[in-house]
Protein backbone atom coordinates (compact mmCIF):
# COMPACT_ATOMS: atom_id res chain seq x y z
CA UNK A 1 0.00 0.00 0.00
CA UNK A 2 1.51 3.28 -0.97
CA UNK A 3 1.97 6.01 1.43
CA UNK A 4 1.83 10.00 0.70
CA UNK A 5 2.32 12.16 3.83
CA UNK A 6 3.06 15.33 4.11
CA UNK A 7 6.90 14.69 3.81
CA UNK A 8 6.36 13.48 0.36
CA UNK A 9 6.86 9.64 1.75
CA UNK A 10 5.77 7.48 -1.24
CA UNK A 11 7.55 4.27 -0.51
CA UNK A 12 5.44 1.28 -0.25
CA UNK A 13 5.09 -0.74 2.36
CA UNK A 14 5.75 -4.88 2.26
CA UNK A 15 2.84 -6.99 2.08
CA UNK A 16 1.75 -8.68 4.72
CA UNK A 17 1.34 -12.39 3.33
CA UNK A 18 3.01 -13.08 0.01
CA UNK A 19 5.74 -16.32 -0.75
CA UNK A 20 9.41 -15.90 0.78
CA UNK A 21 10.64 -14.21 -2.65
CA UNK A 22 7.99 -11.39 -2.66
CA UNK A 23 8.38 -10.80 0.81
CA UNK A 24 12.17 -10.46 0.74
CA UNK A 25 12.14 -8.18 -2.62
CA UNK A 26 9.03 -5.98 -1.11
CA UNK A 27 11.31 -5.53 1.88
CA UNK A 28 14.34 -4.54 0.19
CA UNK A 29 12.83 -2.21 -2.03
CA UNK A 30 11.22 -0.37 0.75
CA UNK A 31 14.50 -0.01 2.52
CA UNK A 32 15.83 1.39 -1.10
CA UNK A 33 12.72 3.55 -0.91
CA UNK A 34 14.13 5.02 2.44
CA UNK A 35 17.21 6.03 1.50
CA UNK A 36 15.60 8.07 -0.98
CA UNK A 37 12.89 9.78 1.59
CA UNK A 38 15.76 10.65 3.71
CA UNK A 39 18.01 12.12 1.22
CA UNK A 40 14.71 13.81 -0.42
CA UNK A 41 14.90 17.92 -0.53
CA UNK A 42 18.17 18.13 0.13
CA UNK A 43 20.81 20.75 -1.58
CA UNK A 44 23.97 19.02 -2.59
CA UNK A 45 26.07 21.22 -0.08
CA UNK A 46 23.55 19.23 2.72
CA UNK A 47 23.60 15.82 1.04
CA UNK A 48 27.68 16.32 1.13
CA UNK A 49 27.36 17.59 4.93
CA UNK A 50 29.18 15.23 7.42
CA UNK A 51 27.56 14.30 10.50
CA UNK A 52 30.10 14.51 13.06
CA UNK A 53 33.53 15.80 12.00
CA UNK A 54 36.18 14.08 11.94
CA UNK A 55 33.45 11.15 10.46
CA UNK A 56 33.20 11.55 7.08
CA UNK A 57 29.96 9.84 7.32
CA UNK A 58 27.28 11.90 4.74
CA UNK A 59 24.08 10.85 3.09
CA UNK A 60 25.79 11.21 -0.42
CA UNK A 61 28.36 8.93 0.94
CA UNK A 62 25.71 6.58 2.06
CA UNK A 63 24.42 6.96 -1.31
CA UNK A 64 27.66 5.97 -2.65
CA UNK A 65 28.25 3.54 -0.36
CA UNK A 66 25.07 1.18 -1.24
CA UNK A 67 25.53 1.66 -4.94
CA UNK A 68 29.19 -0.16 -4.46
CA UNK A 69 27.34 -2.67 -1.79
CA UNK A 70 24.39 -3.37 -4.31
CA UNK A 71 27.12 -4.09 -7.06
CA UNK A 72 29.37 -6.03 -4.87
CA UNK A 73 26.68 -8.38 -3.79
CA UNK A 74 24.66 -9.37 -6.95
CA UNK A 75 27.18 -8.55 -9.80
CA UNK A 76 30.39 -9.57 -7.98
CA UNK A 77 29.57 -12.16 -5.39
CA UNK A 78 25.74 -13.64 -7.43
CA UNK A 79 27.25 -13.26 -10.78
CA UNK A 80 30.73 -13.56 -10.45
CA UNK A 81 31.43 -10.15 -12.56
CA UNK A 82 34.70 -8.59 -11.83
CA UNK A 83 34.76 -5.76 -8.70
CA UNK A 84 35.08 -2.67 -10.62
CA UNK A 85 34.71 0.07 -8.21
CA UNK A 86 32.37 2.71 -9.71
CA UNK A 87 34.48 5.41 -7.42
CA UNK A 88 38.22 5.15 -6.34
CA UNK A 89 40.14 7.06 -3.79
CA UNK A 90 43.74 8.78 -3.96
CA UNK A 91 43.76 5.91 -1.10
CA UNK A 92 41.82 3.05 -2.86
CA UNK A 93 38.14 2.31 -3.53
CA UNK A 94 37.48 1.56 0.17
CA UNK A 95 37.54 5.47 1.19
CA UNK A 96 36.79 6.65 -2.29
CA UNK A 97 32.74 6.13 -1.49
CA UNK A 98 32.90 8.23 1.31
CA UNK A 99 35.18 11.27 -0.01
CA UNK A 100 32.18 13.66 -1.45
CA UNK A 101 33.47 17.28 -0.65
CA UNK A 102 32.98 17.50 -4.77
CA UNK A 103 31.29 14.46 -6.06
CA UNK A 104 28.30 14.60 -8.57
CA UNK A 105 25.27 14.35 -6.52
CA UNK A 106 23.25 13.20 -9.75
CA UNK A 107 25.84 11.25 -10.69
CA UNK A 108 25.80 9.34 -7.16
CA UNK A 109 22.09 8.70 -7.17
CA UNK A 110 21.44 7.87 -11.01
CA UNK A 111 24.99 5.19 -10.29
CA UNK A 112 23.02 3.95 -7.41
CA UNK A 113 19.52 3.58 -9.20
CA UNK A 114 21.04 2.14 -11.75
CA UNK A 115 22.64 -0.47 -9.47
CA UNK A 116 19.29 -1.35 -8.04
CA UNK A 117 17.68 -1.75 -11.14
CA UNK A 118 20.23 -4.03 -12.16
CA UNK A 119 20.31 -6.15 -8.73
CA UNK A 120 16.46 -6.15 -9.45
CA UNK A 121 16.95 -7.74 -12.91
CA UNK A 122 19.34 -9.98 -11.32
CA UNK A 123 16.95 -11.37 -9.11
CA UNK A 124 14.00 -11.79 -11.18
CA UNK A 125 16.27 -13.94 -13.71
CA UNK A 126 17.76 -16.31 -10.75
CA UNK A 127 15.89 -19.47 -11.20
CA UNK A 128 15.23 -19.68 -7.07
CA UNK A 129 16.64 -18.20 -3.82
CA UNK A 130 18.54 -21.21 -3.43
CA UNK A 131 20.86 -19.82 -6.45
CA UNK A 132 24.27 -19.17 -4.83
CA UNK A 133 27.38 -17.60 -5.98
CA UNK A 134 31.03 -17.24 -3.75
CA UNK A 135 33.27 -14.61 -2.56
CA UNK A 136 36.76 -15.30 -0.63
CA UNK A 137 35.43 -19.59 -1.08
CA UNK A 138 32.23 -18.78 1.08
CA UNK A 139 28.86 -19.64 -0.83
CA UNK A 140 26.41 -17.40 -0.22
CA UNK A 141 22.64 -18.15 -1.89
CA UNK A 142 20.28 -15.44 -3.35
CA UNK A 143 18.16 -15.84 -0.02
CA UNK A 144 21.19 -14.87 1.99
CA UNK A 145 22.10 -12.14 0.28
CA UNK A 146 18.74 -10.46 -0.18
CA UNK A 147 18.74 -10.50 3.84
CA UNK A 148 21.57 -9.29 4.23
CA UNK A 149 20.58 -6.39 1.73
CA UNK A 150 17.69 -5.49 4.09
CA UNK A 151 19.92 -5.34 7.33
CA UNK A 152 22.33 -3.39 5.26
CA UNK A 153 20.00 -0.98 4.08
CA UNK A 154 18.17 -0.68 7.55
CA UNK A 155 21.37 -0.17 9.69
CA UNK A 156 22.25 2.63 7.41
CA UNK A 157 18.98 4.06 7.03
CA UNK A 158 18.64 4.46 10.81
CA UNK A 159 22.45 6.66 10.37
CA UNK A 160 20.74 8.83 6.92
CA UNK A 161 18.03 9.09 10.02
CA UNK A 162 20.13 10.59 12.25
CA UNK A 163 22.38 12.57 9.59
CA UNK A 164 19.09 13.79 8.31
CA UNK A 165 17.98 15.28 11.40
CA UNK A 166 21.18 16.99 12.32
CA UNK A 167 20.90 18.56 8.91
CA UNK A 168 17.52 20.39 9.23
CA UNK A 169 15.89 18.48 11.93
CA UNK A 170 13.42 16.53 9.90
CA UNK A 171 13.12 12.82 11.32
CA UNK A 172 11.29 9.57 10.20
CA UNK A 173 10.42 6.54 11.51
Amino acid sequence: MPRDDRHGDTRTEPPGEADERTMLNAFLDFQRETLAVKCAGLTPIQLRQWAVPPSSLSLLGLVRHLAEVERGWFRCVLLGEADKPHWVGPRGEDDAQWDVDDADVEEAFRVWRAECDRSRAIVAAAASLDAAGSHDGTTYSLRHILTHMIEEYARHNGHADLLRERIDGVTGE
